[in-house]
């Protein structure tokens, strides 16, 4: 399923107009990532939390000349699925 296979999905499922869906599902989107950009999780009880990994610099090698290199720090999103949502799909 992609973004507007969702949009439509909800709009039906909601009895919205696919504008209305589109503007809620982009909502919960944004809202996610500006609570991971700040550091927090989204926790939905049942669903999943979203969270975010920090990936400490480390030195590695570059493919082409074998030379060491450094690869800097960084953040990552993950999703941990919620027992629910397992359930469900079990």
């Amino acid at each position: 399923m992609n973004k507007q296979e969702l949009i439509a999905t909800v709009a039906d499922s909601a009895g919205l107009a696919k504008g209305d869906a589109a503007r809620a599902v982009e909502a919960v989107f944004d809202t996610i990532a500006v609570t991971l950009k700040k550091g927090d999780e989204v926790r939905l009880v049942g669903f999943g939390t979203f969270l975010l990994s920090r990936r400490k610099a480390s030195t590695g090698r570059n493919p082409r000349t074998g030379e060491p290199m450094t690869i800097k720090a960084s953040h990552n999103p993950k999703f941990k699925a919620g027992k629910l949502l397992k359930d469900s799909v079990n």
